[in-house]
């Protein structure tokens, strides 16, 4: 019974429902559902749970990610290595009414509606040596901001040390104005990830912590408040800095990812 209750939930899919419920488990199986969640339990199955992938279908897809891990796993010498992406169209929302605050016994609450109050755009570089973080803000989001931004880079940096800037395809990185700039300046050297492979780039993940801590919950009733709060979270973030520690190799990876091309390419979709 055990073993029909598995395959039943590997492998079929209840009437008029896209997945199974405990109870509608229990129901077709004729176990209890207390019986059904114990089943599930002990063997990690969780059809109430889905997650979404994406696999890139860059042409150079083995060679830039052997080139951007060596890079976290052995950075060059005499060299920086910054992590740079832009979090665009950040929205400065202010509830509807006001927020109730947390009680014992009762989360805070909040409308589900919202006023919006403008957009701005973080352009961030993460040093991933020592976790610190050099941001701008800017209204508008188009190469000549992202020009600006690579100045302020280099005006950060110390003159001596190269500096490696791993980031995404963006239109606004490739701009003619950017690649001249980048030709002028030599002790730049661009990596850029595969395509739909954002998670080799570290500084997602930090926008992924600033969007939990301070941007999702926040509260704004202008731009000027969002970029304060944003502000604020940089620095404090600079001034106890961690780095992410970068464990797997290019070669696990790529293992990783081919044994899920073979589950995927075997699923018979």
């Amino acid at each position: 019974m055990v073993e029909q209750v598995i395959a039943k939930t590997l492998h079929e899919k209840p009437r008029g429902s896209t997945h199974w419920s405990s109870r509608a488990m229990a129901k077709s199986s004729g176990l209890s559902q207390s019986a059904v969640v114990r089943i599930w339990r002990a063997f990690g199955l969780q059809p109430h749970r889905a997650e979404t992938f994406k696999l890139s279908t860059d042409p150079l897809f083995i060679e830039k990610v052997r080139d951007i891990v060596g890079l976290y796993l052995n950075p060059p010498d005499r060299a920086l290595v910054l992590c740079v992406d832009e979090k665009s169209q950040i929205q400065a929302l202010d509830r509807t009414q006001p927020i109730l605050p947390m009680m014992p016994g009762v989360p805070e609450r909040r409308t589900h509606d919202y006023a919006r109050h403008g957009t701005t755009t973080l352009f961030a570089a993460l040093n991933i040596a020592t976790g610190k973080v050099i941001g701008e803000l800017h209204r508008r989001h188009r190469s000549q901001e992202f020009l600006q931004f690579l100045r302020t880079i280099d005006e950060a940096v110390p003159k001596p040390l190269d500096v490696h800037l791993v980031m995404d395809n963006y239109g606004t990185h490739k701009t003619p104005t950017v690649k001249r700039w980048l030709a002028r300046n030599p002790r730049f050297h661009v990596h850029f990830t595969p395509t739909s492979a954002s998670w080799l780039n570290q500084v997602e993940r930090w926008f992924a912590t600033l969007t939990e801590r301070q941007i999702r919950r926040g509260t704004h009733r202008s731009t000027v408040e969002l970029e304060r709060a944003i502000r604020d979270y940089l620095a404090s973030s600079n001034r106890d800095p961690k780095p992410f520690q970068w464990t797997k190799t290019a070669d696990q990876i790529l293992e990783s990812i081919k044994r899920f091309c073979m589950r995927t390419s075997n699923s018979g979709h």
